[in-house]
């Protein structure tokens, strides 16, 4: 006889189920931290939610994606070169700073051994 309270078993195949391991919401690190940060800039007033979608739409626009993105590679590129020339524009972080930032991420994570965290140097 089954019950309501009966749970799936522990061999029931990944993605179906009560405990079915959820999609994440992020397919890579950077994507979760670029959007907290554009977050982060709207919570402290420097733009509006409006504003920032008009721009992530021209942005979008200009990259030819006139299609329903799934918030991979193609869609937080377009993200982060929207949050970079919107910085830029605000006086915020030129894009000779944004680009000497980004070389010296580069070089970190191609020196840091596979595994460990990647650390930008001070």
């Amino acid at each position: 006889m089954s019950s309501c309270l009966d749970l799936p078993q522990a061999d029931t195949p990944e993605g179906e189920g009560l405990f079915a391991a959820p999609d994440p919401v992020f397919e890579q690190p950077w994507h979760a931290q670029v959007f907290a940060l554009t977050v982060g800039l709207n919570v402290a007033g420097h733009f509006s939610w409006t504003d920032w979608v008009e721009r992530f739409s021209t942005t979008l626009k200009e990259h030819g994606h006139d299609r329903a993105l799934n918030g991979g590679e193609d869609y937080f590129a377009a993200w982060l070169e929207t949050l970079e020339s919107f910085l830029a524009e605000i006086g915020a972080a030129s894009s000779a700073q944004v680009e000497h930032t980004r070389a010296r991420w580069e070089e970190a994570y191609l020196t840091t051994p596979h595994g460990a965290p990647v650390k930008l140097a001070q």
